[in-house]
């Protein structure tokens, strides 16, 4: 018995160490305050060649972090000055943007250079429910609201204006039907929930007794959580939604709802209702953990977890609206390549 309750007594002060080996405000609570870095090498989904494997071996893992090397080794070369506008349609070279006409090359992205690691272990994607590692399948609702939001991208590399024989409205007919990313409403991949992207994964967060602030580097977007408050009405809904925070125990859980009919999440909607965890590292790292709960998307709920590094850069302001000029042209783009298929029409 006084063996089982020195273990007891021995366990609590071994915790009582940990927790305070954690950075804590003033008033006892994890002091998540700083900034961090959220791009990682490791997939949303967990690819097919991994089977039912959760984890992948450090192995693996070097594998994957030398085909990202790869994919991104054209970012060293040097592009001529002089050279000439690309075809119609795209050279091909520059898969990550602009339809490969040369609106980025891989010098601009930064999805991460490592995997994310969790208590020693490497997850082969960060969804971990269901338990085969993928997203569960979309409703029918879900996927025509995804197919709705791209629907500008189906005509990138078409070079006419195709989408005139479908009749009714047009891709392009103003500036409310391009997608929110395009738009700089919000940017791809930043949620809520917030998930690893091409770029800008740096956040800072700042925390206070009744308030924590997450500023997102993508779009410079700042999520407002209040804390040990209420949600307000239905009616009052917004693109990042209404966040409220509660502590449990060492851990910041965040709920919220109360989204706008498209959101931050591709393929989400109105009636998402998002869970996120926060928990501080001893190594200063945070564990982001989330579940997406939204039955008119998504045919179950699903769950993912990765890892925030703690980096000592700043998160520095991306000015998407200044200078946004694409949109205009776009749409400008798009009235010409329906003047030439009236004037065709005219000419039979």
């Amino acid at each position: 018995m006084y063996v089982r309750l020195f273990s007891i007594l021995a366990g609590l002060f071994l915790a009582g160490l940990a927790q305070a080996d954690i950075k804590r405000t003033t008033s006892g609570k994890p002091d998540l305050s700083g900034f961090y870095d959220s791009g990682t090498l490791t997939p949303l989904n967990r690819p097919k060649e991994f089977g039912e494997k959760k984890f992948m071996s450090r192995a693996e893992a070097e594998v994957l972090k030398k085909m990202s090397g790869l994919l991104q080794s054209d970012a060293e070369k040097v592009s001529d000055p002089n050279r000439e506008a690309p075809p119609s349609g795209g050279d091909g070279e520059h898969g990550f943007g602009a339809g490969g006409v040369g609106g980025y090359n891989s010098f601009w992205v930064d999805p991460g250079s490592d995997v994310s690691e969790l208590n020693g272990k490497i997850r082969t994607s960060i969804v971990y429910q269901p338990a085969n590692g993928r997203q569960p399948a979309m409703t029918p609702r879900g996927m025509q609201a995804m197919a709705d939001n791209f629907s500008s991208f189906a005509y990138t590399n078409d070079g006419t204006a195709s989408w005139l024989k479908k009749g009714g409205h047009g891709p392009f007919d103003g500036p409310e039907d391009l997608a929110l990313a395009e738009r700089c409403l919000l940017g791809f991949s930043a949620g809520p929930p917030s998930l690893p992207g091409l770029y800008n994964n740096y956040k800072r967060i700042v925390q206070t007794e009744d308030h924590v602030m997450i500023l997102l580097e993508m779009v410079h977007d700042a999520r407002v959580i209040r804390m040990n408050s209420k949600h307000g009405p239905a009616s009052h809904r917004s693109w990042l939604g209404d966040a409220i925070g509660r502590w449990e125990g060492d851990t910041l859980v965040v709920e919220t709802t109360n989204f706008r009919n498209q959101t931050g999440l591709y393929g989400g909607d109105e009636n998402l209702y998002l869970i996120e965890r926060f928990t501080l590292q001893e190594d200063g790292n945070l564990l982001y953990d989330f579940t997406v709960k939204d039955n008119t998307a998504w045919t179950q709920p699903w769950s993912g977890a990765y890892v925030w590094q703690t980096s000592q850069d700043k998160v520095y302001e991306y000015a998407c609206h200044e200078g946004n000029y694409a949109m205009g042209n776009i749409l400008r783009g798009a009235r010409l390549l329906e003047s030439e298929a009236l004037a065709e029409q005219a000419a039979k």
